[in-house]
């Protein structure tokens, strides 16, 4: 059906049968086309090189073009690249359908899938003594169609090991454009980071040389383009990754009046730049004052499972929403915490109310206070001039959600009791007082009686949060709900791909549900993100789960990958350095630069973020 369609579209381009060359450029555009390519000809050149060597005695030889057809790059036996002259199957030969007819080149730029034409499938006659086939290349990031890996040779003596050849090399280039393009956002990312203490007040966008955008936080999305942040994406690509690097700048600053760039570069090569947006410039001073933004509530169906222990937990939660009960959200960092206190505060009497998340543990403890209760006009310096509303405040009428509860320094704790004692908050520097009424849920990872019998919680302070207790339990007591999360975590990965949601082979999914997952359904969400992202079809299988994660085995207790030997030990805690180095950035790039926010995620006070991405980007950033 492919090969009919693909004769009737050379048809209707009004290709002639007799036809026995394709175009061929001249030096100047040969030169201007490598030019354009000279990433993915870097990137091809191993292969390239070892093709070279490995097809010189095998009656074959290996083609790169653009996305065009034009061919960028030979090489293998001289005595078939030479006869691909007769045909301008050569450097500077231009084999897309509407000038050559069906072929593999161009067959596979139109159907965009790998493609073989054999013999007499070619629509010209004189290029029917060929066989060949062809892959595409994508860039893995924003899977744009760069090219294509084409293997060609006579008819009768062409191998079917070829076209394995072919799809082989295709997957090493993207590969090859994959770390590429990750060390590249990597080095972007510790640009933003070290940045991001300077600018701590304003949005940045973080853009790679192609236009990709590689951080936004989701709120900043909204603000630029309300309801429709993908335009967001496709200006962002429009103006930088389609745009001379001369031209960045005033591209920017006609979409974005008041922003500044700063171009990241290795060396003379540009990265992609930060786009910094300058809120106090951009809007009036009233507007900058800090008002929640309206949510979308979630509710307790957008939980997923019906494993046992987490229709408990879900039944649990749902009845005590009905109430304004202090409640304790207790569970293992990553069990999904803050999607019950987001359920309950929509089930309950504040939906309409704004929704403030606080990381106790997430701030230095000489900014938690302000950050808390706000501070007065003058309170300390370089306070904003106006005062400031604290979390507090700002979640009146609504749900004031308390992460790491646990980690809340012992003596602001009494401040935060007295708020919920008396429903009356100071602001620091203050002495009026401004009645709030606010629902308190609390989360921790932490045992929090044990944290009493320390001395580092108060307990008068655990009875105002905890009149009820609802425990999420670890993903690894959830049974088949790690199916059932996987499948609804590909589709979603998928779906912003543009892609089909993926299956999954049997053996993968076994090996989901022997997996301990220390970081729970986050981790989950993690690994199948990573997976659809880097597959290459439309099914997951072992192969496609992250080489730590077979490396790290499932951690069950008692299974082999649970011990490492002794010898072993040394490499082993190399490879947990680098796996929690790239936990990081990780976490980090998916918070959008937000520091808090990733803190939390992996489980770790702020402080101690900040001290891990000081020290990491100190040594050179991995490679993949």
């Amino acid at each position: 059906m492919a090969l009919l369609a693909s004769w009737e579209r050379s048809r209707e381009f009004g290709v002639r049968t007799d036809l026995t060359e394709a175009p061929l450029a001249g030096e100047p555009e040969i030169f201007r086309r490598r030019a354009a390519n000279v990433e993915l000809l870097e990137v091809a050149r191993p292969a390239l090189d070892r093709s070279g060597a490995f097809l010189a005695d095998a009656s074959s030889m290996m083609i790169l073009t653009d996305a065009s057809g034009f061919i960028v790059e030979t090489a293998g036996d001289p005595r078939v690249v030479d006869a691909g002259r007769r045909n301008h199957l050569e450097l500077g030969g231009r084999w897309d359908e509407s000038v050559i007819g069906t072929n593999a080149i161009g067959t596979a730029l139109t159907d965009r899938r790998p493609t073989r034409i054999s013999g007499a499938e070619h629509f010209c006659e004189d290029v029917q003594r060929w066989t060949c086939a062809a892959v595409p290349v994508r860039h893995p990031i924003d899977g744009e169609l760069l090219g294509v890996v084409d293997i060609s040779g006579p008819a009768a003596t062409f191998s079917p090991q070829d076209a394995a050849l072919a799809a082989a090399i295709g997957r090493e280039i993207e590969a090859s454009l994959s770390s590429a393009a990750r060390l590249e956002h990597e080095l972007l990312f510790q640009r933003f980071v070290s940045k991001r203490s300077i600018w701590l007040s304003e949005e940045i966008l973080v853009v790679d040389r192609r236009g990709f955008l590689v951080h936004a936080a989701q709120e900043t999305a909204s603000k630029l383009n309300g309801s429709n942040p993908e335009a967001l994406i496709r200006d962002v690509r429009r103006l930088i990754g389609t745009s001379p690097l001369e031209t960045w700048e005033e591209n920017c600053r006609r979409r974005f009046p008041n922003a500044s760039l700063e171009i990241v570069k290795n060396g003379d090569a540009a990265l992609g730049c930060l786009i910094v947006l300058h809120q106090g410039r951009s809007r009036p001073a009233a507007s900058l004052a800090v008002k929640p933004s309206a949510e979308v509530n979630v509710n307790f169906n957008q939980i997923l499972g019906e494993s046992s222990a987490i229709r408990e937990a879900r039944s649990r939660a749902r009845k005590l929403a009905a109430n304004t009960l202090p409640i304790l959200i207790e569970g293992e960092t990553g069990v999904g915490k803050e999607l019950f206190a987001r359920a309950i505060k929509g089930a309950g009497l504040a939906a309409g109310g704004p929704f403030v998340p606080l990381n106790c543990g997430g701030m230095p403890r000489d900014l938690i206070a302000s950050e808390l209760f706000g501070y007065a006009k003058g309170a300390f310096t370089g306070a904003d001039e106006n005062g400031r509303a604290g979390k507090i405040e700002q979640a009146d009428g609504g749900v004031l959600c308390l992460d790491e509860i646990g980690e809340m320094p012992l003596d602001l704790q009494s401040y935060l009791l007295r708020v919920l004692e008396d429903g009356m908050v100071y602001r620091v520097g203050d002495r009026l007082g401004r009645r709030v009424n606010i629902r308190i849920l609390s989360m921790t990872n932490r045992d929090l009686a044990a944290e009493i019998a320390a001395g580092r919680f108060r307990r008068d302070l655990y009875y105002r949060i905890a009149a009820a207790r609802v425990r999420v339990p670890p993903l690894r007591e959830r049974g088949e709900d790690v199916v059932a999360l996987a499948e609804r975590f590909a589709a979603i990965a998928a779906g912003r791909l543009g892609r089909q949601a993926p299956s999954f082979s049997a053996r993968l999914l076994a090996r989901l549900r022997a997996h301990h997952w220390p970081g729970n359904v986050r981790e989950l969400r993690n690994v199948v993100d990573a997976m659809v992202a880097l597959a290459d079809s439309d099914r997951l299988d072992i192969d496609d789960l992250l080489p730590e994660l077979l490396a790290g085995g499932p951690s069950v207790p008692g299974s082999p990958a649970s011990s490492v030997p002794a010898d072993d030990a040394s490499a082993a805690k190399d490879n947990l350095k680098s796996a929690k180095r790239a936990a990081i950035f990780a976490q980090v790039r998916a918070c959008g630069g937000n520091l808090t926010q990733a803190a939390k995620r992996l489980g770790i006070a702020r402080s101690t973020l900040y001290l891990r991405l000081a020290e990491y980007r100190e040594e050179p950033p991995p490679l993949c």
